[in-house]
């Protein structure tokens, strides 16, 4: 299966429509498994990999916080990646500003990775007392230091988006190219709000969609007897009532179409114009596998089905 290459906002970066995300993954399979995650995923032509730095969770890790980074760097390197065939992305998290700035934490995470650039590093929203001009400037400082080619804002309000890219264009540095935001057929919010669409076109941005299948609520999985999985097990403390409701409704969809509900849940973002990429996780090869489907699900979907689909948990 061939996955198309979309350019990422105004940037001069391409990437596969499906990126293979690591939050809350590799720390907690075994060695073996995501080397067979990465490995799967290099094979089916995915090119973007999303990492992060987070908090041990496992109680096992020897750094309290960046393990994930290091643990992803060594798969990286032993599934035969090379460096110059993906876009690999990050995030600065402002999590010990203003004691450590921008080239600092970056500067932390690469040498976690074994890494000397990211392609593309995201911006939480800065924290009280850092003016998203400062943010600007900072960022376009790492990539003049060759350390970042462009980059994009995690989670930031229209408001934020619009405020980055002005600043951006009035000193005629980098204006994001991307924005990373969660998008699903039970959230479609703040994707789809009027002033989004407008921030992100003032600004020249792609989506990159993420928690694309809800948890896994949206993959049919927890309609089946002894499912486990992120819900069963508590991770994310929310309330999946309406997904796991919606999840049975694109389950019955699914069956009818003949395809499988988590490619259908993925194709669904994949429709949007506006998303360069849809980001997902896995613990296992098969799992990357069933995810690719929905390409081939986006590219055969019939008018009524798409119909039928969008009115699901809209």
């Amino acid at each position: 299966m061939l996955l198309e290459r979309r350019r990422l906002g105004a940037s001069e970066l391409e990437v596969s429509e499906l990126a293979l995300g690591s939050w809350r993954t590799f720390e907690r399979i075994p060695r073996e498994a995501g080397i067979a995650v990465m490995s799967a995923a290099r094979e089916s032509g995915i090119n973007f990999l999303d990492d992060a730095r987070y908090n041990d969770e496992t109680g096992l890790a020897p750094l309290s916080s960046g393990y994930s980074e290091v643990v992803f760097g060594e798969l990286f390197r032993a599934a035969g990646w090379r460096r110059d065939e993906v876009v690999l992305a990050n995030k600065l998290w402002w999590e010990f500003w203003p004691g450590q700035g921008a080239e600092a934490e970056l500067d932390g995470s690469l040498t976690r990775m074994g890494m000397d650039h990211l392609d593309l590093v995201y911006a939480e929203r800065p924290p009280s007392g850092y003016p998203v001009e400062e943010v600007v400037q900072d960022i376009a400082g790492l990539i003049r230091a060759g350390k970042v080619r462009a980059w994009g804002v995690l989670n930031w309000p229209a408001s934020l988006v619009i405020e980055a890219a002005r600043a951006a264009a009035r000193s005629g540095l980098p204006a994001p190219c991307a924005a990373q935001l969660p998008y699903s057929l039970v959230q479609r919010s703040p994707v789809e709000d009027p002033d989004m669409v407008e921030a992100l076109g003032v600004a020249g941005a792609s989506i990159v969609a993420s928690y694309t299948l809800a948890g896994g609520a949206l993959s049919g999985k927890y309609g089946r007897p002894r499912a486990a999985g992120r819900i069963t097990d508590e991770l994310d403390q929310r309330d999946y009532s309406s997904a796991l409701h919606a999840g049975a409704e694109l389950s019955a969809l699914a069956g009818r179409e003949g395809v499988d509900a988590s490619a259908m849940a993925i194709a669904f973002t994949l429709l949007n114009p506006r998303v360069a990429a849809a980001l997902f996780g896995a613990t296992g090869p098969k799992q990357v596998m069933e995810n690719l489907k929905a390409v081939e699900v986006r590219r055969s979907m019939r008018e009524p089905a798409i119909r039928a689909l969008r009115q699901i948990g809209g």
